[in-house]
């Protein structure tokens, strides 16, 4: 249960410190591969492994029902994907000798029937979608402030917008979680 507390508070700052390495990796005018481009994915799988936590409290934080469990399982598909991602991007980042051998071995992997639109395209957006119902939920039922799905969306919006702007993105997803971090009683 202190895991499930401390990783709305986790994973959205291990998200915003993913955004930074990815900017201080990208300071020579290129992104990996090397040890930033290593450290920033793995900080960030560690991220998305703390989101499962929280989906799994926000759902419990719901008290269940068919509405949250469906949310909750958009956003454990997405999670699962996006961390396949993650996982490809490391191994290709360790496995490449520069950038052309990476953007060879990305384009190889997104050949494969499937990937690119799975992996790349539809996780992500499941594990927003699933993550912000949830929220919605949380917030209609006001077990946490009504504000928060506006700024979880905002913050959503912003890592969307660019990955440039992860670090923002997850101070916003941070504040937005926040509420999670405290023990509430499951609604009947």
């Amino acid at each position: 249960m202190r895991n499930a507390l401390r990783a709305p508070v986790l994973a959205p700052t291990l998200m915003a410190v993913y955004g930074l390495v990815r900017l201080l990796d990208g300071l020579d005018g290129q992104r990996g591969p090397g040890f930033l481009w290593t450290l920033g994915h793995l900080i960030f799988l560690v991220s998305l492994s703390l989101f499962w936590l929280v989906v799994l409290a926000a759902r419990r934080m719901t008290g269940g029902g068919v509405a949250a469990t469906g949310a909750a399982a958009a956003g454990l598909a997405g999670l699962a994907g996006s961390i396949a991602q993650i996982g490809i991007d490391i191994v290709v980042g360790i496995a490449a000798d520069d950038a052309a051998a990476m953007r060879q071995m990305f384009g190889e992997v997104r050949a494969v029937p499937g990937v690119a639109v799975a992996i790349y395209g539809l996780a992500p957006a499941l594990f927003f979608v699933g993550l912000l119902a949830l929220v919605i939920h949380l917030a209609v039922v006001r077990t946490i402030p009504l504000f928060t799905p506006v700024v979880l969306l905002l913050g959503i919006g912003v890592a969307v917008t660019s990955l440039d702007l992860l670090p923002i993105a997850g101070l916003l997803v941070l504040v937005a979680l926040a509420p999670l971090a405290r023990p509430v009683p499951v609604n009947p």
